[in-house]
């Protein structure tokens, strides 16, 4: 038997298991009153959000094998990630029109950090690595991206008053709305340095638990998950410093007292 297999058996037992885990999600977030800020319950949310997994994963475990199979469909299937990350950002944070605007701090997170490491060839266009590794990065930096930019609105909605006052004694409209949301939304960061300050202490992240039933050694599995964290907080960094840029010049926003006039 496989190590993976050990560990976790794909059969009717997981089913039953994954929906009991799935209805009790639902039912503590019901019985809670967990909702969105549109007053929609969470339980709903936790319903769609199983479902949609279930389907998505299964639609990759099919097409995975061709992907990889050329440079083209590889790159075109991380594009694929990249903006759906990018749709699914822009909506949680603005939903509106400047939506679109979460495509920077992806971006910009991510690119750099994912060009480096194709130049110097610690990952390489083989679709088994790069798949993988793009889709770490680009899921980091989403959360980030999202954490950071909501709420850094929900300060600007909340504080305006402040906003404000900063703005009758003379500063600047990118000043103003700084001083406000920089403390808060760097708050994002939190989840990815407590991981990485926790590492091999409170958890062992999927990177670490993959390649040892890989058969690799601890040594090299340890060496791939630092890897993939000191990539994570250089990632989310860098999309968490883009989105504060963006909401204090005005161009993400929620209501239109959030953006610039001259925008």
């Amino acid at each position: 038997m496989l190590a993976a297999d050990a560990l976790l058996p794909v059969n009717a037992t997981l089913g039953f298991v994954l929906a009991g885990l799935l209805l009790a999600a639902m039912a503590v977030a019901a019985r809670a009153g967990l909702v969105h800020d549109d007053g929609r319950g969470h339980a709903r949310s936790v319903a769609l959000a199983g479902v949609r997994a279930t389907v998505q994963l299964a639609a990759v475990s099919l097409v995975i094998g061709w992907v990889v199979g050329a440079v083209p469909t590889l790159l075109g299937f991380v594009l694929l990630m990249y903006a759906v990350a990018v749709r699914t950002a822009g909506r949680r944070i603005t939903a509106n029109h400047t939506w679109w605007w979460a495509a920077v701090p992806l971006a910009a997170g991510v690119l750099p950090v994912l060009l480096t490491l194709l130049a110097t060839g610690l990952v390489t266009l083989d679709g088994l690595v790069l798949v993988p590794v793009a889709g770490i990065l680009i899921g980091g930096a989403l959360t980030a991206t999202v954490l950071a930019g909501r709420r850094a609105l929900e300060e600007l909605r909340t504080r305006r008053g402040e906003v404000e006052a900063a703005l009758a004694l003379g500063l600047p409209d990118r000043e103003a709305r700084m001083e406000i949301i920089r403390p808060r939304a760097a708050g994002a960061l939190l989840p990815g340095l407590d991981q990485t300050r926790t590492v091999g202490l409170v958890t062992l992240p999927g990177a670490f638990v993959g390649m040892l039933l890989g058969g690799a050694s601890p040594l090299l599995a340890g060496a791939v998950q630092l890897f993939v964290l000191v990539a994570l907080v250089c990632v989310q960094t860098v999309a968490v410093a883009v989105v504060l840029e963006l909401v204090s010049r005005g161009r993400m926003y929620r209501v239109r007292w959030d953006a610039t006039e001259g925008e």
